[in-house]
């Protein structure tokens, strides 16, 4: 069985992350997505938050979709849980320079584990969950990028 983690801050997931789970879950039998707990990033959404709001976008798939939440090395937690690739997505070429020094970092440390990349729908190619909360934190339309209960989510911690 191919199973592959998905790394990320997932703070919120948006209709970007998705379509990566989902494309990502026609090539492996098993994908964890893997919710980045770093305590020198401050999150909007705590990771019990991101995990039900992962756990609800990704509804349909939950036979194949387990979530766990990480405080270690990527490649270290993706060893641990029998993983056996990384799954990443990419926007653009500065997204493509990140992830290359990242791959051969995680090399370095583990050569067992590759990484597999998916470039995002065109329709997704300039989204980010920081764009995401910039437009949430000012009140614009958020419906092109995360479901409704993610956007009330993102209105009320903006307006508390």
């Amino acid at each position: 069985m191919k199973k592959a983690v998905y790394p990320g801050s997932f703070d919120p997931i948006t209709f970007g992350h998705k379509d990566i789970a989902e494309r990502a879950l026609k090539v492996f039998d098993e994908l964890i997505i893997l919710i980045s707990t770093n305590p020198n990033k401050k999150h909007l959404f705590s990771a019990e938050e991101r995990t039900e709001l992962v756990k609800k976008m990704l509804d349909g798939a939950h036979d194949r979709i387990r979530i766990c939440t990480n405080d270690q090395l990527t490649v270290s937690k993706t060893m641990e849980l029998g993983a056996t690739h990384i799954v990443r997505g990419l926007r653009a070429v500065t997204d493509f320079e990140y992830e290359f020094q990242m791959t051969h970092a995680n090399r370095a440390l583990e050569k067992r584990i590759d990484s597999v990349f998916f470039m995002t729908d065109n329709k997704y190619s300039f989204l980010s969950s920081n764009t995401v909360k910039e437009i949430a934190e000012f009140n614009g339309d958020l419906s092109n990028f995360v479901p409704d209960f993610i956007a009330e989510k993102l209105y009320k911690k903006f307006n508390q």
